[in-house]
């Protein structure tokens, strides 16, 4: 696609210290018994893909509802680009909403659905026909504006919401598990194009999801959620790398938690030399000897579970560069397990406790 096929969304150059384009202060709200939001502080950059990733019930969906003016706080406030928002009603707040369902008007045309928030505030016919245009090649579905959304693929469909919420170019971009609906190739594939629409636009995406790839493809910073609680806000690296706490080492793919020496640590499968009881140690390297007990096969890893003699199981991977058949009659195996010190990363059990008020 030409990029001048892309909308040009015109916004002022950032003074040095600028608020952000979304504040949470002391973000908290009940629903009954339940906390889905406990003192929840977040500030998200302009023009940022900022992720709020958790299990369901972590409270991610809360903050984005909150954020588009879908429910209010119980306590704390919201600004959007240093305005307080919290008390304003959806239809005043410079955001949009991507749903997973789509939402999309049947017996209207995909152009007809894209131009709707258009010719709301009114705009000359021309122009939301031309902006229509414009975001329709954008998320490369030029050429399809007559036809219903019955007519189209998930995927299709997904990207037509996707034209209509950047039509109206907000400040702010909501996405709510906006990809849950597609098969797994599918939505790799839109991962790549929401990240590339992304940066056309310059808009702020705020994206909620649970699946640990999304995130870790698109983001340029993660907040990690669990029980109202954001326990992590760092880049896809940091988050992956050094996760601050066990709950971010087991929710961020799989990650090996040691006791050692008073030090509770965590270490990566794929830092995890697999060697024979002979073969020498990489230099300075931690070795501890053990077991293979069970060996799975993954297409392109094969993944070992060693019990170590200290009772410990441990997982290591092996990228399958060579025919793994072999690999698969390991178990039983005497072997010795090793990483670098500088591979291992310290982590808190938990958060510290926060007491409701």
């Amino acid at each position: 696609m030409e990029r001048g096929a892309a909308i040009d969304v015109e916004r002022p150059a950032r003074a040095p210290g600028a608020p952000p384009a979304v504040r949470l202060a002391g973000i908290r709200k009940r629903f009954g018994k339940v906390v889905a939001a406990d003192g929840v502080d977040l500030e998200i950059a302009e023009g940022e893909f900022f992720t709020m990733l958790g299990p369901s019930g972590s409270g991610k969906t809360t903050l984005l509802r909150m954020i588009a003016g879908f429910e209010r706080p119980d306590e704390g406030t919201i600004e959007l680009d240093g305005v307080d928002v919290t008390r304003q009603p959806p239809y005043l707040r410079d955001v949009n909403t991507v749903f997973q369902d789509y939402a999309l008007f049947p017996h209207m045309t995909v152009l007809e659905n894209v131009e709707y928030g258009l010719r709301v505030r009114k705009v000359a016919r021309n122009e939301r026909r031309a902006r229509a245009d414009r975001a329709l090649a954008l998320v490369r579905l030029s050429g399809l504006g007559e036809r219903r959304p019955v007519q189209l693929s998930g995927g299709q469909r997904q990207r037509v919401a996707l034209a209509r919420a950047i039509v109206n170019e907000p400040q702010v971009l909501l996405l709510d598990e906006p990809l849950g609906a597609l098969d797994l190739k599918l939505r790799q594939e839109m991962q790549t194009e929401l990240k590339r629409i992304q940066r056309e636009v310059g808009i702020t995406f705020v994206y909620v999801t649970h699946d640990q790839e999304e995130a870790l493809t698109m983001s340029d910073r993660i907040a990690v959620m669990n029980q109202g609680h954001v326990e992590q806000v760092a880049s896809p690296t940091d988050v992956y790398e050094r996760p601050a706490t066990e709950f971010v080492a087991g929710f961020i793919g799989v990650s090996n938690i040691i006791d050692r020496d008073g030090r509770r640590v965590t270490v990566r499968p794929e830092k995890v030399r697999l060697l024979g009881t002979d073969d020498p140690a990489p230099a300075g390297a931690h070795v501890e000897a053990g077991t293979i007990v069970e060996v799975t096969y993954l297409g392109v890893l094969t993944r070992f579970v060693v019990e170590l003699e200290s009772g410990e199981r441990l997982v290591a991977v092996r990228q399958n560069l060579e025919n793994a058949a072999d690999d698969l009659d390991e178990s039983s195996r005497p072997v010795r397990v090793a990483w670098r010190p500088d591979q291992e990363y310290e982590i808190n059990p938990q958060l510290p406790s926060q007491e409701d008020p």
